[in-house]
This record gives structure tokens, C-alpha cells and sequence, in this order.
């Protein structure tokens, strides 16, 4: 199978894969913590474990420590999974409302240039977000899983992309 054809097909899968997650939103994002805590379960494991490795008792002791509340947080998100959804939506809120801030105030240091409209749209549109995500619980349960299905449908794309211009490239070289 031809490197373009391989890479086409995987596009087409990803795009398909990322159109279902945003049809399935909330379970996606359900999806998405459970994944988390999983994830922070091990690296807890793998950190207590480093701990036993560690110089010094205060290395060893704080190796520990980490490793025995990244445990809980992976735990907590296992255990009470829409409530993790709500802590890494949480979080997000934070993130987009500080990033918006942040931009609106660079683009007002640099007035008059072409960076301004760009940045103060884009701080705009982060602060909207952000508003969005504090005033409906609903944006809070399904925006892990639509910023996953806006992944994935973006990651599609450019891999079609990719196998589209090895296509042109196969093609041309073969003549």
C-alpha cells in the first residue's frame, strides 16, 4: 500500500472518529477523564516507585508525597468521573478567561499595528468562552469531548492533506 494511500485512509478514519466524538459529546468527555485518571494513576505508581530511588529522605519523602496524591487524583477521577469533568472543565474555564485577559491587553500594547485586531479578537472570543463554560452547566459536561471531536476532525483533515500531496508527489515522480 502506497504511503499516500495509508496516509488518506487514516485521515478519512480520524475525520469519521472525530465526527462521532462530537455527536457523542458528554460521553466523550466522560471518555476523556476516565482516560485521565487512568493516566495519573500510573504516573502516581511510577512516582512512589522513583521515590525509592531518590537521594536523601527529603527526596524520598517528597517523591512519595506526590506520587501518594497524584494516586488520589487519578482515584478521584475514576471514582467520581462527572465531577472530574467539572475539575479539568474548571480548570479550562481558568485558562481561557486568563489567556483572553492576557491578549486583550497585549493587543492594547501594540494599537495600530496588524497584530491588534487578531489578538483582540482572539482575547475576545477566549473571554466569551470562558463565560459560556461559567454560565451553563451543559457547555461544562460536553467541551472535553468537542474540544476532542475539533481535534481529531483537524487531525483528519491534515492528514488527508498529507496523503493528497504525497498523491501529487507520487504521481509526478512517476512520470
Amino acid at each position: 500500500m502506497k504511503d499516500s494511500l495509508k496516509f488518506f485512509l487514516l485521515g478519512l478514519l480520524t475525520f469519521v472518529f472525530g465526527g462521532t466524538v462530537l455527536a457523542n459529546a458528554t460521553a466523550a468527555s466522560m471518555a476523556v477523564v476516565t482516560l485521565t485518571g487512568i493516566l495519573l494513576l500510573l504516573a502516581g505508581v511510577f512516582q512512589i516507585a522513583l521515590g525509592f530511588w531518590a537521594q536523601g529522605t527529603g527526596s524520598k519523602a517528597f517523591s512519595w508525597g506526590l506520587g501518594a496524591l497524584t494516586l488520589f487524583l487519578g482515584w478521584s477521577f475514576l471514582e467520581n468521573p462527572l465531577e472530574g469533568v467539572v475539575s479539568l472543565t474548571t480548570i479550562l474555564l481558568i485558562l481561557f478567561a486568563a489567556a483572553g485577559l492576557l491578549q486583550i491587553m497585549f493587543a492594547m500594547r501594540v494599537k495600530g499595528t496588524p497584530f491588534f485586531w487578531g489578538l483582540l479578537l482572539s482575547g475576545a472570543l477566549s473571554l466569551i468562552l470562558a463565560l459560556v463554560l461559567l454560565s451553563s452547566s451543559e457547555a461544562s459536561m460536553t467541551l472535553l469531548g468537542i474540544l476532542l471531536g475539533f481535534q481529531l476532525l483537524s487531525g483528519g483533515a491534515s492528514l488527508f492533506m498529507i496523503g493528497m500531496t504525497l498523491r501529487k508527489s507520487e504521481v509526478s515522480s512517476a512520470q
